[in-house]
């Protein structure tokens, strides 16, 4: 079974709040992660949706964007939850996927959008078109740490 690492984890307290790093996070189906602004419903975009979970990005996809386009973007910046490394996120589209002790569904594409763009006044949506990172959610309650395998 292929494997990658979570690199990082991230959270914001509400909508355009900086994200603030985390080691560990408990997530919780039907909810998100807890303390994370779309778990408490204060994301911008927030939906009653599964797809507003749990998001993901490859932390080689925001090493892409700094060489190929000088971005100067933080993972934290991405506002993506969790920061990963060795995981083709894009693969995981419909498709179930363990995070240490926390079994998730990717769901659809999260790609970077024009409040991104707003948030981090740089030119992220040429940057991580496709490569945006990965909506998921959430299936089997339990921790997210920092170092834990994503095998899928």
């Amino acid at each position: 079974m292929p494997q990658g690492r979570v690199e990082s984890i991230h959270i914001a307290t509400a909508a355009k709040a900086p994200m603030v790093q985390v080691h560990e996070i408990n997530a919780v189906p039907e909810v998100g992660l807890e303390g994370d602004r779309y778990a408490q419903k204060q994301g911008t975009f927030f939906k009653p949706e599964p797809d507003f979970e749990l998001t993901l990005i490859e932390a080689e996809a925001v090493e892409a964007a700094r060489k190929e386009f000088g971005l100067q973007l933080t993972p934290a910046e991405s506002r993506r939850n969790v920061v990963t490394r060795g995981v083709p996120l894009n693969d995981l589209v419909g498709r179930d996927f363990q995070i240490g002790a926390v079994k998730a569904h990717g769901i659809r594409l999260c790609e970077p959008c024009s409040h991104l763009q707003a948030l981090t006044g740089q030119p992220v949506i040429k940057a991580l078109v496709h490569r945006g990172g990965l909506r998921a959610q959430i299936l089997t309650e339990g921790p997210i740490r920092t170092g834990d395998v994503v095998s899928y």
